[in-house]
């Protein structure tokens, strides 16, 4: 149990800004199984967002609330996956192969292509909220927050890290291969919260995973794996196609 809590203030350590290096192991071992408790981080930083969205409410309009809330989950992450987002978005747009794709997000300036998907991801994120009925968007977003990360590290059990060979990439530490166990963990962290959200929420989980398989194709097809970028791209994307699936997929919950 306590080698179970080591790891998860490990991922907690790498995953956000919270001061907690000194209860966590970054030893290489404990550093590539940390990864298990990615969803669990979300749980965190979902709630960060969600305690920030229901104390504003009481003191700014709607609106301001939302955006207060977004703009706490980027504090609490330091931005790690609009960062992830906006370098695939370079590399992507720019990239004429695999070797160019994976130098431009290498490189740490941003380009054209990664402020306009910031915008456009914030911009959808930030409008999408606004629809949402404001007495479950608290629970929303832990739910997005946690759903999103577990799509994200579960391409560490099916894909191959595109970096492997490359002993410089900062995310080297944290890719080795998934296993059912590191998955089936993951997975309990990531759905849980949608099932506070109510049972007939699951079935989200049915267009998430086409979502996550066009992805798939997306990754194998320009990378033949996936990039810590990537994996930060894929986290934003759930996130923000899982509030706009309460939409659309359940417009009964609107009625």
């Amino acid at each position: 149990m306590k080698k179970q809590i080591t790891m998860f203030f490990t991922a907690l350590a790498f995953y956000t800004r919270i001061p907690c290096y000194s209860l966590g192991n970054f030893s290489e071992e404990y550093t590539s199984k940390a990864s298990r408790y990615f969803p669990l981080v979300g749980w965190i930083v979902g709630g960060f967002g969600a305690a920030t969205y229901l104390l504003s409410s009481f003191i700014v309009p709607q609106p301001i609330a939302i955006l207060l809330s977004i703009i706490s989950t980027i504090l609490i992450t330091g931005a790690f996956h609009e960062d992830g987002l906006a370098d695939s978005c370079d590399g992507f747009g720019a990239g004429r192969d695999k070797e160019h794709i994976l130098k431009i997000m290498k490189d740490s300036s941003i380009g054209t292509y990664g402020v306009i998907g910031l915008i456009l991801m914030l911009s959808l994120k930030y409008l999408t909220l606004l629809e949402i009925k404001p007495a479950i968007i608290p629970l929303a977003l832990i739910a997005a927050h946690s759903i999103s990360r577990f799509i994200a590290i579960s391409f560490m059990f099916t894909h191959d890290y595109a970096r492997k060979n490359d002993s410089t990439s900062k995310s080297i530490v944290v890719t080795d291969r998934f296993n059912l166990i590191d998955l089936a963990i993951a997975g309990s962290f990531g759905i849980l919260p949608i099932m506070l959200l109510g049972y007939s929420y699951l079935l989200l989980l049915i267009p998430i995973f086409f979502i996550r398989q066009l992805i798939s194709i997306f990754l194998t097809k320009k990378l033949d794996g996936y990039t810590g970028d990537s994996l930060g791209a894929v986290q934003q994307i759930i996130e923000v196609s899982f509030y706009i699936l309460i939409l659309v997929a359940l417009p009964w919950k609107y009625i």
